[in-house]
């Protein structure tokens, strides 16, 4: 790759990496908090109560979407990564203030809401933005390569909060990390994102974005109309993610409270297991992108499937019974090996099936959705399983959400080969009824 492309990635990566850290230390520390914003009682009932508000984020995800994959379509991918960021801050100060439930009542849930309202905003355009970025500032036979690192980045910021869990939980007591010492990850996280403000002040613009002069100058680039023009690719994303984002959220953010509530395994041992195997899926996304580049998208995306469909219930099951860390790690990395086919090369995937003027609002809003539905309810819908005393119906729950894509993955078309440049126009470099025609054929949708 040439020095300015890996800086670009180098750039957007390095910001998704502090956003992602925000959104991440919410989950992993909810076991810490969750009592500080409730009444004491059923500890289970009170970090539902604390992730219902983690789904709400999720909820918050279309609207940010739809917002911020406009300013990305309108103003260009920097503009959208910048005010992205810039929100992610602002939400991580004010969970790190909170006042608890001794002090304000319920006060202090609502400015938890608040901040996770805003987190999902920054979310829902961070995804999409980010994308965007990474897949067109990448050369036409590297997209896979360079836009893996989307995920490298979400995993690295996630490896970040655990890392601080660790090191918090053998430093302090269990009485200071549940009265005061989660804080700490938050202040950290607003003033990294103050760092990632400066650097994306100073990126570069995509030159897919910056030579589309059609993209710039329509007016109705990076609206819902616009979209609607491309509804069927919409919903191809949709469905791709729904089998996807619950795995990555069931083996991710949820796996260290399965770990500790369900398993039984210490809370120190169970984050070291989610750590470990999370720093080898890290690895293994270039990877994996690298040979979506050699033999394409969809021969992955099958691969995820299959083996989420099928290997789901016999994983959980398992890991149910691992009652120390080697075999508890030697499941979780299987688990995310399969994932990291979805993982990997997603991001890639739903950008390649837009044209730039709705490229970010393309990928943003349909995922954004689909992130609401279902990776934003995973853990409500686990704990929800737990509490009604059926853990195991949440097994077939994931199996079930991967074999939907699965139908969507083995009837779509390739994407690897598609010009982003040439998406959504015709020969003669205008925008036409053929440009839907070709997107269509990308989705492989009704084919």
């Amino acid at each position: 790759m040439e020095r300015q492309q890996w800086k670009k990635i180098w750039v957007g990566s390095a910001g998704n990496m502090v956003e992602w850290f925000d959104w991440f230390v919410y989950a992993s520390f909810a076991v810490y908090f969750a009592d500080s914003f409730f009444p004491k009682g059923n500890d289970t009932a009170n970090l539902m109560n604390t992730m219902g508000i983690f789904a709400v984020g999720f909820f918050m995800r279309p609207v940010g979407g739809w917002l911020l994959g406009r300013v990305g379509d309108r103003k260009g991918r920097k503009a959208a990564l910048t005010l992205t960021v810039t929100l992610m801050s602002a939400s991580a100060i004010l969970i790190a203030i909170a006042p608890t439930y001794a002090v304000a009542g319920y006060g202090g849930v609502a400015v938890l809401l608040i901040a996770r309202m805003l987190q999902g905003l920054s979310v829902g355009g961070e995804y999409a933005a980010s994308a965007t970025y990474l897949t067109e500032a990448s050369a036409p036979g590297q997209r896979g390569f360079a836009s893996s690192f989307q995920y490298v980045s979400m995993t690295a910021g996630q490896l970040l909060g655990l890392g601080l869990q660790i090191v918090l939980q053998r430093t302090m007591s269990e009485d200071a990390l549940h009265s005061w010492a989660w804080r700490i990850p938050f202040i950290i996280g607003a003033c990294g994102a103050a760092v990632v403000f400066y650097l994306r002040r100073n990126m570069l613009e995509t030159e897919v974005y910056a030579a589309d002069d059609a993209a710039q100058t329509d007016p109705a680039r990076g609206t819902i109309k616009a979209l609607l023009a491309h509804k069927r690719e919409a919903l191809l994303v949709i469905a791709l993610t729904m089998g996807g984002t619950v795995a990555y959220y069931t083996y991710t953010t949820y796996l260290t409270k399965y770990l500790s509530n369900t398993v039984g395994l210490p809370k120190s041992t169970a984050s070291l297991v989610s750590f470990c195997a999370l720093f080898v899926f890290m690895c293994l996304q270039p990877l994996a992108g690298k040979l979506s580049d050699r033999i394409g998208r969809r021969p992955l995306l099958i691969t995820f499937a299959v083996g989420s469909t099928f290997l789901t219930v016999p994983i959980m099951t398992l890991l149910r019974h691992a009652g120390s860390f080697w075999p508890a790690f030697g499941l979780a990395l299987l688990a995310l090996v399969v994932v990291t086919g979805y993982t990997s090369i997603n991001a890639c995937v739903k950008a390649e099936l837009f044209p730039t003027g709705v490229r970010a609002l393309g990928v943003a809003l349909p995922y954004a959705i689909a992130n609401a539905l279902f990776g934003g309810t995973a853990e409500y819908v686990a704990l929800w399983f737990k509490n009604g005393g059926i853990e195991s119906g949440y097994y077939w729950y994931v199996a079930g959400c991967a074999a939907v894509s699965l139908v969507v993955y083995v009837t779509m078309r390739e994407t690897r080969s598609l010009d982003l440049n040439r998406i959504g126009k015709d020969a003669a470099g205008t925008s036409g009824s053929s440009g839907r025609d070709e997107g269509r054929a990308a989705s492989g949708v009704g084919a």
